[in-house]
């Protein structure tokens, strides 16, 4: 049986995963009580209301809010409690991102959660490559990886920056490789309006332009500009991606100390009213469009002026704002398995799993970074990625399976068969059950030490290496219509010669 499991951990994973997303089971953990509730929510009114938030460097975004009646001071809007609120009402709880692949689409919101890789980082690492600025044929790498891992559910984006391609092009590339290499759900690019808008038009092509207008088939994920302000970026990403009808993140990016004053209480406010305040905009530019709100809140050296990630403010701002998001009825982000360390070493095992714990026990729908962050998130790990998508299959038995109490749980035939005294290991009851009844991590090595040094004596880094090795090589492309693909290739070449070459 023990030659069999082996083996078993030994299969490549495959494109399919085990599920599409997790309908999770396990409850959220409520940590704050009605009176916190009342204060924290009396908070971000009172920015709403009192405070404002500005969108700068937008004069149409001004124009919407002025038309919808918000009062403006220059490009501060600020609108009453109520009204924000009944804006983002109008948000759906839940909505589907379909996949190229149907049988991937994922769904967003009330009780389901969806993993992403990271997210943003200019900067890979590996074993055998060392750190160093990431390019086209690292991305593509990562992009074929996250399709290929059972555990993540969703492509992202940026999983890592291909910084030997021109800023003003590499977003088509990307594009096509998340469009071609993978066929699970994924982000577009939000860095300048026409880039969102090509983000859109490939979609269309992918999709559809019928399928488009009833369905979210692409989101654009954006950061306010903490403290207080909302750039063109984001007001024009949430023009372009909810015009059409698709979906926008949105996630306030607050070192606390910075961004956001140094408590914690009022840094989690502040997050919901930037958050909010944007969701409301999204939704007088599209009633119904898909909005999540995002959390980002991390702590800070306030010797350095470093952040820092696991640590117990961050983790308690997961589940307050968790709490605050379902009153509000929006989907939530959260970010996953954060470290400020280097390499995959103790300090990063530590802090990727507190934050990546209490993002699953806060409720977090949609998850960037559940894998291969590291260095503050200025570095992909390429075994990083491997090593924490291992431990996603984990969460996600967990948060989906529940305790299983059928009859054949109680395994009553079990007890007729086994003595006092005796045991189980080969009984009927185990025999059909051995190989779903636990979750085998495939990076741990759970063998003697003698099977252990036989083998090399590898740690979890070398047989996560050999692991994304392994895979790349077995990789195999999903299908693709062909003429959707020279279509594609068609609309990536005639946007690059319209555009310059552009390192910003």
């Amino acid at each position: 049986m023990a030659r069999r499991a082996r083996a078993a951990r030994g299969r490549s994973v495959t494109g399919k995963p085990d599920a599409p997303f997790i309908r999770r089971v396990l409850p959220q953990i409520n940590i704050l009580d009605e009176e916190q509730i009342a204060a924290l929510e009396a908070q971000v009114d009172w920015i709403f209301e009192e405070v404002g938030v500005a969108f700068r460097d937008d004069p149409e975004a001004l124009r919407i809010w002025r038309d919808a009646g918000a009062r403006l001071e220059g490009d501060l809007v600020r609108a009453d409690a109520a009204f924000v609120r009944s804006l983002c009402s109008k948000a759906p709880r839940e909505f589907r991102q379909l996949a190229r692949n149907r049988e991937k689409t994922v769904t967003i919101g009330g009780a389901n959660q969806v993993f992403a890789p990271v997210y943003g980082s200019p900067f890979v690492r590996d074993l055998e490559g060392g750190r160093r600025y990431g390019d086209m044929d690292s991305f593509e790498k990562l992009v074929k990886l996250t399709y290929m891992h059972p555990y993540l559910h969703h492509g992202g984006f940026v999983t890592c920056e291909p910084c030997d391609v021109p800023v003003s092009k590499r977003h088509l590339d990307m594009l096509f490789a998340h469009m071609t290499l993978s066929d699970k759900p994924h982000l577009g690019a939000i860095t300048e309006m026409g880039r969102a808008e090509d983000s859109v038009a490939m979609a269309e092509i992918v999709f559809g332009r019928s399928v488009m207008e009833h369905e979210c088939v692409i989101m654009g994920n954006v950061n306010t500009n903490s403290p207080l302000l909302v750039d063109k970026v984001v007001s024009e990403a949430v023009r372009v991606y909810c015009g059409r009808g698709q979906g926008i993140v949105v996630a306030p990016f607050i070192l606390s100390g910075a961004m956001g004053p140094v408590s914690t209480a009022a840094s989690i406010c502040q997050a919901m009213a930037e958050a909010m305040m944007v969701c409301a905009f999204s939704q007088l530019v599209r009633q119904g469009a898909p909005f999540v709100l995002g959390n980002f809140l991390s702590s800070m050296s306030l010797k350095s002026g470093a952040p820092t990630f696991g640590m117990p403010e961050p983790l308690v701002s997961n589940y307050a704002i968790g709490q605050l998001a379902r009153r509000a009825g929006l989907p939530l982000l959260c970010g996953g398995s954060l470290t400020a360390s280097k390499i995959e070493d103790a300090q990063a095992a530590y802090e990727s799993v507190d934050s990546m714990h209490s993002t699953m026990l806060a409720g977090a729908n949609f998850v960037l970074h559940a894998a291969g962050w590291l260095e503050g998130g200025l570095c992909t790990g390429f075994e990083k990625l491997i090593m924490d998508a291992d431990r996603l299959g984990s969460y996600q038995k967990v948060l989906g399976g529940g305790l299983d109490t059928s009859n054949e749980a109680f395994a009553r035939d079990a007890y007729g068969e086994v003595g006092p005294g005796g045991h189980f290991l080969g009984s009927a009851h185990t025999m059909r059950n051995y190989q779903t009844a636990f979750y085998e991590p495939r990076l741990s090595d759970s063998e003697n030490v003698e099977s252990w040094e036989e083998g090399g004596s590898k740690d979890m880094r070398q047989r996560a290496f050999e692991r994304w090795q392994t895979m790349l090589g077995e990789y195999q492309p999903p299908a693709m219509d062909e003429a959707t693909r020279e279509e594609l290739e068609a609309f990536v070449a005639r946007r690059k010669e319209d555009l310059p070459d552009a390192w910003y």
